[in-house]
């Protein structure tokens, strides 16, 4: 059996939206839904701790959607990452998993955006109980599907410069920094 080769999961399907090589865009992307969402929680949970709750609540909600947006921009440049990985590696069941719970969690995020729509702001004492749940479990999920795409990086390389492209941030310049003897890092007479 051939193995399938790993090289083309660096490369972008397509640089324009993907991001060139090396520098994906789709894991600065995702900055924007989990800033969002942990925002959002943490809003959740001040909204019990204060007496007027209606800001927090509020807040909570917009967050969400922007997450939820952020989200969409992101699955979207994912896609294209996805692409990238040859089929039946493990790789590409990793990252199946992972854009699997992202869709979870994006869906669950859309859903409590609407309930609190809905609901017309908040209940006497804050977000409601199945609301803030709901919340929290949806980005206990995200955490884990962030370990995945970590896992796709930091594992398998997917989209990450190969270690020869790599090298070139550790070459040893001629003047080392900080250096006022004229010598070279490697120790000779410049």
């Amino acid at each position: 059996m051939v193995e399938p080769s790993h090289e083309g999961a660096k490369r972008p399907v397509s640089a324009a939206p993907a991001g060139p090589y090396g520098h994906p865009f789709h894991p600065l992307l995702v900055t924007v839904p989990i800033g969002a969402w942990v925002g959002s929680l943490v809003f959740d949970v001040a909204s019990h701790l204060v007496r007027h709750p209606d800001f927090l609540a509020r807040g909570a909600q917009w967050l969400i959607a922007l997450g939820v947006v952020g989200a969409l921009a992101a699955a979207l440049v994912g896609f294209l990452d996805l692409f990238a990985i040859p089929p039946g590696t493990r790789a590409f069941r990793v990252g199946l998993l992972h854009m699997a719970l992202n869709l979870l969690v994006t869906t669950a995020y859309a859903g409590n955006f609407l309930w609190r729509y809905a609901n017309h702001g908040p209940q006497q004492g804050g977000v409601g109980g199945g609301m803030l749940a709901l919340n929290a479990v949806s980005l206990v999920v995200l955490g884990v599907s962030g370990y995945l795409g970590g896992k796709l990086a930091y594992r398998y390389g997917v989209r990450v410069a190969d270690e020869t492209t790599q090298a070139e941030g550790f070459v040893l310049t001629r003047r080392g920094p900080g250096r006022r003897d004229g010598g070279t890092a490697d120790g000779r007479a410049g």
